[in-house]
């Protein structure tokens, strides 16, 4: 059952708050349109979920995953599916992946807005 709105708002400014390692390093590179001047959000509501970072106008979400999403394959792909029916693409990079490669990451975030 979604939260209600007011919840799901609270929930998504503890996690700006909490955000991990990861996130913190990719927002330090995405925020104040650093990125071809695209303007990305972090923790942001999309109807019953909180996305990690959202661009709005390339219709892009970036995800970081930690570890516990090694056992919720079937939720992350349905969580997917739902962002994609509603004109979504999404990325998805591991958190270490993030921190090691962190260049290669943007630029595949780059490569994903240019095309």
């Amino acid at each position: 059952m979604p939260k209600h709105p007011d919840a799901q708002i609270a929930h998504a400014r503890g996690l700006r708050r909490e955000a991990t390692d990861a996130e913190q390093r990719l927002w330090l590179h995405l925020r104040d349109r650093q990125l071809e001047g695209l303007k990305f959000r972090r923790q942001h509501s999309i109807g019953p979920f909180i996305a990690d970072l959202v661009c709005d106008e390339a219709r892009l979400i970036v995800e970081a995953d930690g570890g516990q999403h090694a056992d919720q394959v079937e939720h992350d792909n349905q969580r997917t599916a739902w962002f994609e029916a509603r004109g979504y693409q999404v990325l998805r990079f591991w958190n270490n992946q993030i921190l090691e490669h962190t260049t290669a990451v943007l630029e595949e975030i780059r490569r994903v807005v240019l095309n």
